[in-house]
């Protein structure tokens, strides 16, 4: 069975990019959300795999939304998405109980790392 994942970003072009690597490789995209309430939401109502989630974005940023996700499942596998030169926000979401970040522009063998080593079990 494919594993189920929930991409979060706020860019339109960016949850396109990730859902593309990931259909192409296996994965089924069960949600996407374009903001951190509303990833805390899918999440309760899909419970996938793994979130991709954004750091940046309205409403409430990536970290916001990891710890209510983490909250509400401590065993959450949550990958946080950040542009360059977010090193400080990185350590905050690794801390938050993110499992591993990937970088934009998302590069198909990092994305895809990341998420089978998280997915291996």
């Amino acid at each position: 069975m494919a594993k189920r994942i929930l991409i979060t970003d706020d860019a339109l072009f960016m949850r396109v990019t990730l859902k593309n690597i990931l259909t192409q490789n296996g994965y089924e995209v069960v949600g996407e959300a374009t903001n951190g309430s509303e990833s805390v939401e899918l999440y309760k109502q899909l419970k996938p795999d793994l979130v991709t989630m954004d750091i940046t974005m309205p409403e409430m940023d990536g970290i916001a939304a990891l710890k209510q996700i983490k909250a509400h499942d401590p065993t959450a596998n949550v990958v946080m998405c950040t542009a360059m030169g977010q090193k400080n926000m990185v350590v905050e979401a690794i801390q938050a109980g993110a499992k591993d970040f990937i970088v934009k522009p998302f590069q198909a063998e990092r994305v895809l790392e990341a998420v089978s080593k998280l997915l291996a079990a």
